[in-house]
């Protein structure tokens, strides 16, 4: 198995057998797409669903964009032998996971699914929302992914400095 990790922004598309194309998630939205009949597939990673008005012109940073992510990942399956009509979508994250920054992960679950609707691209497999860190790993040619939601990180304790005999502090 060859995998192929991707980040926010990217995206990957593969019609070879044995590739795993994985991300980590947290109020970011991954699209995994398939042609079932090429055995194509890809996945992207995308922080926003659209441009605000203040960033509406501007062409630098559009790949963190959904609209911008879904065009170029659906154009890359289509240069490797997919067909539009026959695509399938499994959507991934869309999480809230930090409360000060409202609700920009159901945002970008929203448009992930209405950017389904308008295309009318099936959607499978949908596991949006919540308040944890999704991993998500992609089986392009199989079409099949696995997703896990991320345990949550264990309390940080505090560090008490040891001293040495030498004068010196240690501190683990």
């Amino acid at each position: 198995m060859r995998r192929i990790p991707i980040i926010q922004g990217e995206h990957r598309v593969t019609a070879e057998p044995g590739v795993i194309i994985s991300t980590l998630l947290g109020s970011c939205v991954a699209v995994c797409l398939q042609d079932p009949v090429a055995r194509v597939g890809g996945m992207n990673h995308f922080l926003l669903g659209e441009p605000g008005l203040d960033d509406a012109g501007q062409r630098a940073g559009q790949e963190r964009y959904g609209v911008h992510a879904m065009e170029l990942l659906i154009n890359a399956m289509m240069q490797r032998g997919a067909t539009r009509t026959r695509l399938r979508a499994h959507l991934y994250g869309g999480a809230n996971i930090i409360a000060g920054l409202g609700s920009i992960g159901s945002s970008n679950a929203a448009f992930a699914r209405r950017f389904m609707e308008t295309e009318g691209i099936e959607i499978g497999r949908c596991e949006l929302g919540g308040t944890r860190a999704r991993k998500v790993e992609f089986m392009p040619y199989e079409g099949r992914v696995r997703s896990q939601l991320v345990a949550d990180a264990a309390p940080v304790m505090p560090v008490k400095p040891v001293a040495l005999p030498d004068g010196d502090v240690e501190l683990f």
